[in-house]
């Protein structure tokens, strides 16, 4: 079956989740570009996310994160997947809702700490007690990923590919955002 997708699909959740490779996968079967907000901020400052943080500071990367967000989201159609922080920003709410269309990820602390706690890469996870600053960083941040347009849970039998259709499934029943060919 042939999709039109008529908005910017815009994966938001905690690190972990699953946003780059569920939307990798989503994207594929929809025929659009994916964007990774990481990857073009990586690109544009010519060092890592965690080189950044030391070097500048979170809110300095936060402001430029906004910066490609908006960027990002003006281009044609496409899945678009966040870094974690990027819709507690109110200011990234409402680019990303005048112009596409959000999609949490929900995952379990379980899931998301079997996902991320071998992995050097978060910044914000380079302290003492990882898993507490894990479980807090999801008390803080889920309230506000509520606010999401849709949300797809994760479970951890489900493949990236069981995940893209769950998204798809979700997607589906809004005729503003995907349509069939």
């Amino acid at each position: 079956m042939a999709w039109v997708l008529k908005k910017t699909v815009v994966l938001v959740g905690m690190m972990g989740a699953g946003k780059t490779a569920v939307g990798t996968a989503l994207a594929a079967r929809l025929g659009v570009a994916m964007r990774d907000c990481d990857a073009e901020l990586v690109a544009a400052a010519n060092m890592s996310i965690a080189e950044i943080f030391e070097r500048d500071g979170e809110a300095f990367f936060r402001e430029r994160e906004s910066e490609v967000l908006a960027r990002l989201l003006d281009g044609a159609p496409s899945i678009l997947s966040t870094g974690g922080g990027a819709f507690l920003r109110e200011r990234n709410r409402e680019v990303i809702s005048a112009r596409g269309v959000s999609v949490w990820l929900s995952a379990s602390l379980d899931l998301l700490w079997a996902r991320v706690r071998h992995k050097d890469t978060r910044p914000l996870l380079r302290t003492a007690d990882p898993h507490a600053t894990l479980r807090r960083l999801c008390r803080e941040r889920e309230p506000f990923y509520a606010l999401a347009d849709l949300r797809v849970e994760a479970d951890p039998a489900y493949s990236i590919e069981d995940m893209a259709g769950r998204v798809l499934d979700a997607l589906d029943a809004r005729k503003d955002v995907l349509a069939r060919a």
